[in-house]
């Protein structure tokens, strides 16, 4: 038969069912995962052609959130490639990199990351630079939330936290939806229609971003303290994998969760291939709310008839949202997290990323000994921006996290603005250290201003040093900050959960200063006594009260002095 007698139709599919399957994974590299997914909708050949899991291994490899070695890790917990990539394309890709809240004055940056067969999300505790400098010591954080990819790369999310007296706990829901280019991040109380014969979210009620402030964070502490499950070794330890040894305690740790989302606190002796229960562990019914239902309030009435249950959700949306110097501006009243909008480095933004810093000279290892720590760590993303001036550019290091106790000026401050088009003859005032300088620019780095809020500037000079450092020198103070540019993956890799507590002395003491001061803890928004898991969000709010002025740190210490006196 000559080509021309061929259909036209059928003369492609030919082609290509001719090719050799490793030919055809080489050339699906062209491809995206949808155009694959519509490819396998042309006829049952081609169907049966693209499930190979050589095309769906290249995919995965094409997302380029994991390294190679570890798409080959985690294909032993799923059940193939294509459910593998579904995870990859749908959860990882645009829910990694940096979130904040509001203007974190107390550290509140959450850095969501691939841990095995999940993505985590954990809070970076403000510290000292230790003993082995920035990139190569440990960072402390803490887990904010965990998303878990199952059998089929469908999604199970739990929250973290601490329960009153301390214990680890964690926090079984849903994830309700992840815009491929989402920029807003918020846990919410979702009500579910549990008597269909499917479980459904509704879209009838009013939104529960919709409610007041007040309402909202009872119904999540309602939900947490009703699904809250109490978790122990192995549970609470290690969520990134550090060596193949790993690998057996990671994955019996996910099928340990799995099996509490689906059984609740009965999955100690339950198997996953079992049916589910005749309810569902991670809602709450309604008619355990209590006096939430007789609420008269007509939008608080709208959101309850939307169901029957009511669990925890996670919302990855897009919005609109205008910033200052390269920092969103933020709803101070949701419980949200705001994606930061990091570049990479190109030809023409080679300084661009997330960078780490600290005081002083030289950069790298500290001069204190093991049990001691050296001076704040910062994290600056630094950017690039359009010049008024000279209609050159700018480079902007803004704070995003600083290690103090008391910070001078919010994050989302810039640390120093450098014109890149105005070279700087000032020589460096230090020992080079045996370091190359290759650069160096004018600018203004931050100082006192008009009080917390609106620092100063003064000028001072940027040089570029080999290895990927900078130095930001002051011209007045001879003050020099250093800066690493970071992986932070592997920092986090390397450190350690630092578990965030309650705050010291008996719950019920705790209780009734929270009845006597109840003024001093809603003017702070600071709640005392509150599931943990909360505290892994809703601390993220609240914190970034405190530090405004003077007057929140001294209620705050009024605060600690009273409860000193309930204790003694």
């Amino acid at each position: 038969m000559t080509i021309r007698g061929l259909r036209s139709e059928s003369f492609g599919t030919c082609l290509l069912l001719s090719l050799p399957e490793d030919v055809f994974a080489a050339t699906s590299r062209f491809l995206s995962p949808s155009d694959i997914c519509n490819l396998s909708l042309c006829c049952k050949s081609l169907c049966d052609l693209v499930d190979s899991e050589k095309i769906w291994f290249v995919q995965c490899e094409l997302v380029k959130v994991l390294p190679l070695p570890d798409i080959v890790r985690w294909r032993i917990g799923i059940s193939s490639y294509k459910a593998l990539c579904r995870f990859l394309v749908e959860v990882t890709k645009p829910l990694v990199g940096v979130w904040v809240h509001q203007e974190p004055e107390l550290g509140n940056v959450v850095y969501v990351m691939p841990g095995f067969l999940s993505v985590v999300g954990c809070r970076i505790i403000p510290q000292k630079v230790g003993p082995l400098g920035i990139q190569e010591g440990r960072v402390m954080w803490s887990p904010v939330f965990e998303i878990i990819c199952d059998l089929d790369g469908s999604t199970k999310f739990f929250l973290h936290g601490r329960g009153r007296e301390g214990s680890c706990n964690v926090y079984p829901g849903y994830v309700t939806g992840i815009d491929k280019t989402c920029n807003v991040l918020s846990l919410e109380v979702e009500p579910w229609q549990e008597k269909r014969l499917c479980s459904e979210t509704t879209t009838g009620g009013l939104p529960f971003q919709k409610l007041g402030d007040s309402y909202r964070m009872n119904l999540l502490e309602l939900v947490t303290s009703h699904v809250g499950l109490h978790v122990l070794e192995p549970l609470s330890g290690k969520l990134f994998p550090t060596s193949k040894d790993d690998e057996g305690m990671l994955l019996e740790r996910r099928t340990m969760l799995l099996k509490m989302h689906k059984f609740g606190k009965n999955w100690k002796h339950m198997n996953l291939e079992e049916d589910g229960l005749c309810y569902n562990p991670t809602q709450v019914d309604i008619n355990e709310m209590g006096g939430y239902c007789a609420s008269p309030c007509v939008n608080r009435r709208s959101f309850l008839s939307a169901g029957d249950t009511f669990g925890l959700s996670l919302k990855a949306s897009y919005t609109e949202m205008s910033s200052y110097k390269g920092w969103p501006r933020m709803d101070l009243f949701r419980f949200c997290l705001h994606k930061l909008p990091i570049k990479s480095p190109g030809e023409e933004q080679e300084h661009a990323g997330l960078w780490g810093g600290t005081f002083g000279w030289p950069s790298g290892t500290s001069t204190c000994n093991e049990d001691e720590t050296g001076n704040a760590f910062y994290l600056l993303m630094l950017s690039y921006e359009e010049s008024k001036k000279n209609n050159g550019k700018r480079l902007v290091g803004t704070k995003i996290l600083e290690g103090n106790d008391f910070v001078q000026h919010p994050n989302g401050t810039p640390m120093f603005v450098v014109d890149i088009d105005t070279p700087s003859l000032d020589p460096f005032p230090f020992d080079a250290d045996g370091r190359d300088f290759e650069h160096s620019y004018k600018g203004k780095g931050i100082s006192n201003g008009y009080g917390f809020r609106y620092p100063g500037s003064k000028p001072g000079s940027l040089y570029v040093i080999s290895g990927d450092h900078l130095a930001f020198v002051w011209h007045e103070t001879k003050d020099v900050f250093t800066l690493k540019r970071l992986d932070l993956d592997q920092i986090m890799k390397k450190g350690h959960d630092e578990p965030v507590r309650l705050p010291p002395g008996n719950v019920g003491k705790w209780n009734t200063l929270q009845q006597i001061y109840k003024f001093l803890v809603l003017f702070l928004r600071y709640k005392l006594i509150v599931e943990c898991l909360v505290t892994s969000f809703a601390s993220l709010h609240l914190h970034s009260q405190e530090r405004t002025s003077q007057i929140f740190l001294r209620l705050h210490l009024l605060l600690f002095i009273l409860n000193n006196t309930f204790n003694s």
